[in-house]
């Protein structure tokens, strides 16, 4: 029932123009950043990546922009005033939104420009600023003819938690093991939201529970923050101070949230824009083949779910893998050393975060949280009702197929 909301981003392609990710700028990701207005915080990112590439606002083509519902913050397309701090004024400037996805989903607009040769530099923006909303009571909407959920994303999504553990008898400390993995990663990251010495498995276990069996400290913070990527061709990849990160291959799907037979539990459109996106890359076995991944986990259980639902584990295998310690930075799949959406979540920028960091690892540049040998990565982003996926897979050298 899977259908594609756009296509690849991968520039090996015939007749497209590679794509390399030359800048990246995040802004540290926290509860309330009072000392910014919405223009300041994406501006901030926007300047960090376009220092990292030794670029100027003049060499930028075009902005590719993305955010969760406006609703959040209450302004209305607000990108029509940002673009004076994003250095848009007189120059293309796009809008993306596909709720929680959309930081990937405007990623992959941004590099179909380049890989289209539309425009020759891009740059690429997320954002939210949670501070100045209420995202929890946001995601609280009635759904018609749907039994009353508890309030926020996790009460969505908690049954279907359930339902994976049913389906697989995964035990109940799977959640935890996640959880305390991705918090102990978020210590090596000066940007993550939550940096919680002294914690321990136990404190994780033992902490409130808030949506069976989602504990308090086995769920996303709500953050300020922004990321922002400068994309470009071969051209300015020659020209870039630093080594860029390669799109290897990218994919957007799509599916209904609500339609009978729909597999809350391993989505089809996850599965399918997985493939699309290995296929691009020439990935027969992502499991041996990928070398990191920055998965979007904001409840700690969908970790091996999604190591299920992306091809890392057969069904019914992916809390073996996070059991036995395969998913930890010294394990040979790391998942999330950023610390993931479980230690920052601004929700518009979260997706483009782990695409950057995906990005991140296969320059060598993501400081403490770096993996050795990383060649390949995965950025991968979820949002809406599990219905919108986006995905890219980035390489330390440009594609060859």
């Amino acid at each position: 029932m899977s259908s594609p909301t756009a296509a690849s981003a991968r520039g090996a392609r015939t007749g497209q123009e590679p794509v390399a990710v030359v800048g990246i700028g995040q802004t540290r990701h926290v509860s309330a950043r009072q000392d910014v207005s919405i223009a300041g915080l994406v501006r901030e990112a926007a300047v960090r990546a376009l220092a990292d590439a030794e670029l100027s606002w003049a060499d930028i083509d075009a902005v590719v922009i993305g955010k969760a519902p406006d609703f959040f913050e209450g302004v209305m397309m607000p990108e029509l005033y940002l673009a004076e701090a994003l250095g848009a004024v007189g120059k293309p400037m796009l809008r993306v939104h596909t709720a929680g996805s959309v930081g990937g989903s405007t990623a992959l607009v941004a590099a179909n420009l380049v890989a289209a040769r539309v425009h020759g530099t891009v740059l690429t923006v997320a954002f939210e600023k949670q501070s100045e909303s209420n995202a929890m009571w946001g995601l609280s909407l009635p759904v018609p003819f749907q039994q009353p959920l508890t309030a926020g994303a996790g009460g969505f999504f908690a049954p279907h938690v359930r339902a994976y553990m049913r389906r697989t008898g995964a035990p109940d400390h799977i959640g935890s093991l996640v959880a305390f993995k991705d918090r102990r990663n978020a210590l090596k990251n000066p940007y993550a939201h939550l940096h919680e010495h002294g914690l321990t498995l136990e404190k994780v276990r033992s902490a409130p529970m808030l949506w069976d069996p989602i504990r308090y400290s086995e769920t996303c913070p709500s953050s300020d923050g922004a990321c922002a990527m400068v994309l470009t061709g071969t051209a300015g990849a020659a020209r870039a101070p630093r080594p860029p990160a390669w799109v290897h291959g990218g994919a957007m799907r799509s599916e209904p949230t609500i339609f009978a037979g729909k597999d809350y539990v391993s989505p089809q459109a996850g599965k399918d824009c997985a493939a699309d996106v290995y296929r691009q890359a020439g990935i027969a076995d992502p499991r041996r083949q990928v070398d990191v991944v920055e998965m979007y986990v904001p409840f700690s259980w969908y970790e091996p779910m999604w190591l299920e639902n992306l091809g890392f584990a057969a069904e019914g295998e992916g809390w073996k893998l996070v059991e036995s310690g395969v998913t930890e930075m010294d394990g040979d799949l790391p998942v999330n050393p950023s610390g993931g959406v479980l230690s920052s979540n601004p929700i518009g920028a979260s997706g483009m975060i782990r695409f950057a960091e995906a990005a991140l690892q296969v320059r060598g540049g993501a400081g403490e949280h770096q993996i050795d040998g990383a060649r390949l990565a995965l950025g991968h982003a979820y949002g809406g009702g599990a219905q919108f996926f986006s995905m890219w897979l980035v390489g330390s050298e440009p594609p060859t197929r």
